[in-house]
């Protein structure tokens, strides 16, 4: 398996890019490592807000679907992708410690044109953080051509 730098998968950057590891990636599904630190968004008193579970989760999903383009034009832009819903959420934590080493997997469970549903995971070791249903649109052009953003 080829090993991929997560900044040619997705276009986050500086605080906005929380996953530090690809661990698995292919065309529906992709594992990622990340390391919860105080530069992270909605961190407060030594803690992350959980609702950044679903960002991570969303970057997870960005991680597969840069995979696919790299994979099949052989460039390295990144990918891009717009949240259009986040459909169910349920979090069984409500902050995240600092220096928590949280894996997240993300998989798309169906996909029509440039519409995908992706369920994903996060969790501490075998402790289960939370379960996030989110609804993606891939962007494009009017000639069919991905938009860089």
């Amino acid at each position: 398996m080829v090993i991929y730098d997560v900044e040619s998968l997705i276009p986050h950057r500086n605080r906005m890019k929380l996953i530090d590891e690809i661990m698995a990636v292919d065309e529906k599904t992709a594992v990622t490592a990340s390391m919860v630190t105080e530069t992270w968004p909605m961190v407060e008193g030594g803690v992350a807000n959980s609702i950044v579970l679903v960002e991570l989760v969303a970057q997870t999903a960005g991680v597969c679907i840069g995979w696919k383009e790299f994979e099949t034009k052989g460039n390295n832009q990144g990918g891009t992708g717009w949240i259009v819903g986040v459909k169910e959420a349920v979090f069984y934590c409500g902050e995240l410690p600092l220096n928590s080493r949280i894996i997240t997997e993300s998989k798309r469970v169906f996909q029509v044109e440039l519409y995908s549903e992706i369920t994903g995971t996060a969790k501490i070791g075998d402790e289960l953080l939370a379960e996030i249903k989110l609804q993606v649109m891939q962007s494009v052009s009017n000639q069919g051509e991905r938009l860089e953003s």
